[in-house]
């Protein structure tokens, strides 16, 4: 009979969960639900949402492991009853852009990078606190411990939470994470492994205390009135499980986690993809979701002062450097409505303009932008002409818009892994696209490959899982993956640049 394990990814949009065979990786059950819209949530959802695609994958009664991975950065605050002190900033929640900027100045980017492996935007916890400090001060005099997504849903799924909700109450000094999912609050030293407290007392105000560690019970603040520490989750290393579940855990809905299922590290919701697609050192992934990622697999440590890639790491020991754009998907999404129709339409309409677009330029920043650093940009049309001004080089433009700018990130990704792309994998919805694969070619210069549609997240959950099982890495093979030789057209790539840097010098003005 044949081992089954669970991973659960719970991202912007929705909550998955896949049900494996451990051996070969084959899904046998599947289920989903929704998330709200919005940049602030209240995490109940997430929890609600889990019981839900745990019951659409027909439970998980069978299984003998789940692992959790997570939207990234997310900033959950917990009071000492373990309830969550207010709505959950989520990773693309800009108002702590400021906040950001302010660390960096005070710490110096360069510093900051060598230190933490990253240089602070609005889209990282440190920055979501600094704001939480500054704009809701009561909110951060309740603090008693900060987690993450992926940490608070696997804290409640070993049985932890409020008095009334939970078999195991409050207990903040369970709350565990991993090392992916830590590098990306802008207060974890990636290369040690550890926690920068002085990273997190910039941010909160407040001296920070690993969970399982003793502490005094008040400490002065930086204003010398007493506050108690603020609970950070503890890291657990990528082969060894958060801990086994004593006793059945419910979840909203009526389904449950029976005692003696393994609860595996988790992830953050790159990490694990990585993981899911079988990333090694010089492999790419560029993941076009509502947000586009690029991101790799590196043993090097990762410090780059511009802040262009953050030197995360990554769920099996090594680093992942990434670059992130808030602007992907949603750029297919918001061109196809201006011009009244589907995705599909939106392709066969790209797919009859020529390369370039004959001169149309979309600078896509609609939702502003991560990298470059810009929460206040707006997108940008240029070139356009009586020739250009049609509804087929305005399809053909997004696609570029959207490629290009993921383009360059592929490029930083290089070179600070010292090493080129030897394989990009396009992955997410929209790389299915045959519009997406056409422009690829000639955006993108390293072989191309589309594995086929999967939930590469909650499939990297499940290797930790299998993992933590069984104690070694599972090599699980994907079939059905589309090849694609590269066409570069240098001079798309050219034009796109110059655009993003004119549009860029007035975002920052």
């Amino acid at each position: 009979m044949s081992t089954l394990v669970a991973g659960v990814d719970s991202s912007t949009q929705s909550c998955k969960v896949v049900v494996v065979d451990a051996a070969t990786g084959s899904v046998v059950r599947e289920g989903r639900a929704p998330h709200p819209d919005g940049t602030e949530v209240d995490p109940a959802a997430w929890w609600t949402a889990l019981g839900a695609a745990v019951a659409d994958a027909g439970g998980l009664d069978d299984v003998a492991a789940v692992s959790v991975g997570g939207q990234q950065h997310g900033m959950v605050v917990l009071d000492a009853e373990g309830r969550v002190v207010r709505d959950a900033l989520l990773w693309n929640d800009t108002r702590s852009g400021p906040a950001a900027a302010a660390l960096t100045a005070e710490v110096g980017a360069e510093e900051f990078a060598r230190r933490t492996g990253v240089v602070p935007v609005a889209s990282f916890t440190g920055p979501k606190l600094r704001w939480l400090r500054d704009a809701e001060p009561g909110s951060m005099a309740r603090a008693a411990a900060v987690a993450l997504p992926h940490d608070w849903l696997s804290w409640r799924l070993r049985g932890y939470g409020p008095a009334d909700e939970s078999p195991l109450g409050p207990d903040l000094d369970a709350l565990a994470t991993d090392a992916s999912d830590a590098s990306g609050t802008a207060y974890f030293a990636t290369a040690r492994g550890e926690y920068d407290a002085e990273a997190f007392t910039s941010a909160t105000g407040r001296r920070l205390v690993v969970a399982g560690d003793d502490r005094p019970a008040t400490e002065a603040d930086a204003s010398g009135a007493d506050a108690a520490p603020v609970v950070v989750p503890r890291v657990v290393a990528a082969d060894q499980p958060m801990g086994t579940l004593s006793r059945v855990v419910h979840l909203p809905g009526g389904a449950a986690v029976p005692a003696g299922v393994v609860v595996g590290p988790g992830a953050g919701d790159n990490a694990a993809a990585a993981l899911g697609l079988g990333l090694r050192p010089g492999d790419v992934a560029v993941s076009l979701g509502t947000s586009g990622t690029v991101f790799g697999v590196t043993e090097a440590d990762v410090v780059d002062p511009t802040g262009t890639v953050a030197g995360f790491a990554d769920a099996s020991g090594a680093r992942l450097p990434i670059v992130t754009t808030l602007n992907a998907a949603r750029v297919l999404d918001v061109v196809a409505a201006l011009l009244g129709v589907d995705h599909d339409g939106l392709a066969e309409l790209a797919l009859q303009a020529p390369a370039g677009s004959g001169g149309a330029v979309l600078v896509p920043w609609f939702a502003g932008e991560r990298t470059p650093d810009l929460p206040d940009a707006t997108a940008t049309f240029e070139g356009l002409t009586p020739v250009s001004a049609t509804r087929t080089h305005v399809a053909r433009a997004a696609v570029e818009g959207m490629l290009c700018g993921l383009a360059a990130g592929v490029e930083a990704v290089a070179t600070v892994s010292g090493r080129p792309a030897s394989r990009l994998l396009l992955i997410g919805g929209a790389a299915r696209s045959e519009a997406v694969q056409a422009v690829a070619r000639t955006v993108f210069e390293a072989p191309l490959e589309v594995p086929p549609p999967a939930e590469y997240v909650a499939r990297g959950a499940a290797v930790q899982a299998a993992w933590v099982l069984t104690g070694s890495r599972p090599e699980w093979t994907l079939a059905d993956t589309v090849r694609l030789a590269p066409d570069p057209r240098p001079e798309v790539r050219a034009a796109y640049d110059a655009a993003a840097a004119r549009a860029g010098d007035r975002a920052s003005r």
